[in-house]
């Protein structure tokens, strides 16, 4: 079956052409900046703007299934660019898909699509949604997407939405890591003395990729299929990877709630560092912690995620091999 991924330069998409080679289909892999590397059987690279209709229309024709990887991810409460990629970007992938006569589409999209902080520490598929013009614009900006994408959906289009939680993982090629792969590689190295409070439900990227997959088969249209894994607190993270890289983990723990105090302060020098890891939308999903109930996903699709233990096992024996971690894999995808 031939299939296009946009997106599938990143991390998520990495990830997924693997396993979309491993099950024999054939596959446009769509990026802004088509990576430099050697051919792979069954990969057709080509240069695509999400922004850009006749764009779509030429490198999604013919494609059964297309999954939209492609999103800004910023931690930011303002990013006009991130606004307008996961929303319009959204919508014209859609229509494409839906003028070219695609037979599904799955839209990646977050669980900051669902307001974490008003979710009564709970969230599933009926939860609250990102519609608080106070949230960071990630949030406001995932759900705004799927908004665009049910527009299309009622003028027949058969898509379904998925919904990750904190993605973590080999294999990660990204220039920088993920930000928690950053931290998970620190900690192994026994880097990380010291770690903030708060915790997150994290998956493995691998387990997102293959629940993606099986969307595509089992999926109702319209329907939001949340792919979680597993609350962890990042203390208990990060001594897990250390204890895998044979270091000692982090002693202490910082209080989110003092670290909260201090945004006003942090914010501005975070701008100056070109960072947005000192924000509020940082400490509000540590502080908060949803437990995020993934049983629809489990019983509609036979989604099941793999344990943070083996996750963070083989994330740490990557970073441990310079023949997969330190430079983009050449082998072949199959």
């Amino acid at each position: 079956m031939k299939v296009a991924v946009t997106g599938a330069a990143g991390y998520l998409g990495t990830n997924l052409l693997r396993l979309l080679v491993d099950r024999g289909h054939e596959v446009t892999a769509i990026d802004r900046v088509v990576p430099e590397q050697p051919a792979e059987p069954n990969i057709t690279w080509v240069s695509g703007n999400v922004l850009d209709p006749a764009s779509m229309q030429t490198v999604l024709a013919g494609a059964e299934v297309v999954y939209h990887l492609v999103a800004v991810i910023t931690l930011a409460d303002q990013n006009d660019l991130a606004w307008k990629v996961n929303t319009e970007g959204v919508r014209v992938v859609a229509e494409a898909a839906l003028e070219l006569g695609v037979r599904r589409m799955v839209h990646t999209s977050s669980i900051h699509a669902f307001n974490q902080y008003s979710c009564g520490g709970r969230i599933d598929e009926t939860s609250v949604r990102s519609t608080d013009q106070t949230l960071p614009v990630y949030d406001r900006s995932k759900y705004a997407g799927e908004v665009e994408l049910r527009k299309v959906i009622a003028k027949g289009l058969d898509a379904v939405v998925c919904n990750p939680t904190g993605v973590f993982g080999p294999v990660d090629y990204g220039t920088p890591l993920s930000r928690i792969n950053r931290t998970l590689r620190d900690a192994a190295q026994g880097r990380i003395p010291a770690m903030i409070g708060g915790g997150f439900d994290l998956v493995d990227v691998r387990d997102v990729a293959e629940g993606l997959i099986l969307a595509s088969e089992q999926g109702r249209t319209g329907e939001n299929y949340l792919l979680g894994g597993s609350m962890i607190s990042m203390m208990d993270l990060c001594k897990l990877a250390a204890k895998h890289g044979g270091k000692k983990g982090p002693k202490f723990t910082i209080s989110p709630k003092m670290v909260g105090g201090l945004i006003p302060v942090l914010q501005p020098i975070g701008k100056m560092l070109r960072t947005d890891i000192l924000s509020r939308a940082t400490l509000g999903a540590l502080i908060s912690a949803p437990i995020v109930d993934h049983a629809k996903a489990e019983r509609e699709l036979g989604y099941q995620p793999r344990s943070t233990d083996d996750t963070v096992r083989d994330l740490v024996e990557f970073f441990a091999d310079p023949q997969r971690f330190g430079q983009r894999d050449t082998r072949r995808i199959a």
